[in-house]
């Protein structure tokens, strides 16, 4: 009964750990957004956009808006958002997205874990050709029908409408399609669960479970960092 009090605790924590980071890495998205763009979501896209994911992900309603309001205030760091691009063991590529508001300390932990696990950070735009940038809308699919959803985004830039989870529809656009997709779904008062920016690989590396371990180990550590934002890497 002891070990079996233990696991739930363990794994209690290791979800408000988690949460805790979610949290964290959403309010430096807030203070991006708001030095973007401004304070109030009504006049601002993105801060709209970060504002839904946060409630997506359970983020209480005071803690965003003390988001909001230090990032409106003197209080928050000057953050920038940095890309960094390098090789994880056996030739996996991997995008990290941060951001920080101290640069040097952030290339350097990055460099840290490629070195670490024997992969290299590599430089600035080294893995363009292997990335594309989408736009990832997840939606609500109750009362909607994936046919008719596809004529009626179209227009505003869908490539391609597919299931996600249980109770939802997956939208995708180019890049430069994000922003109109985004209006176009607000304007259509769908509900959208998330939005997100991501990298999808052009090509996938299929590795050994053990070597496959190896590259995961690395993803771990660096979505443990609370610079770090988002991972990609081309590991099928």
């Amino acid at each position: 009964m002891g070990r079996a009090f233990e696991a739930r605790r363990s794994r209690k924590e290791k979800r408000w750990d988690l949460m805790s980071k979610t949290f964290t890495k959403l309010g430096r998205e807030i203070a991006m957004a708001v030095k973007q763009g401004g304070a109030d979501p009504e006049t601002n896209a993105r801060l709209r956009m970060v504002v839904q994911n946060a409630r997506g992900a359970n983020m209480p309603k005071d803690r965003i808006d003390n988001a909001i309001k230090k990032a409106s205030s003197k209080e928050e760091g000057n953050f920038e958002e940095m890309v960094y691009e390098g090789y994880a063991p056996h030739g996996i590529g991997v995008v990290v997205e941060c951001t920080t508001d101290n640069p040097t300390r952030t290339v350097a932990m990055v460099r840290m874990h490629f070195n670490r696990s024997g992969g290299a950070l590599g430089k600035s735009g080294s893995l363009d050709f292997n990335f594309q940038r989408k736009g990832i809308f997840t939606i609500a699919s109750q009362g909607l029908s994936k046919d008719d959803l596809e004529l009626e985004l179209i227009d505003f830039g869908a490539e391609e409408i597919y299931d996600g989870e249980e109770g939802s529809f997956v939208v995708q656009t180019s890049f430069t399609d994000f922003g109109i997709m985004q209006k176009a779904l607000e304007d259509k008062k769908i509900n959208v669960i998330s939005a997100k920016l991501q990298r999808l690989p052009n090509t996938t590396t299929t590795l050994t479970e053990e070597q496959a371990e190896e590259v995961l180990d690395l993803i771990d550590k660096f979505e443990e960092e609370d610079d770090v934002q988002a991972v990609f890497h081309n590991l099928a």
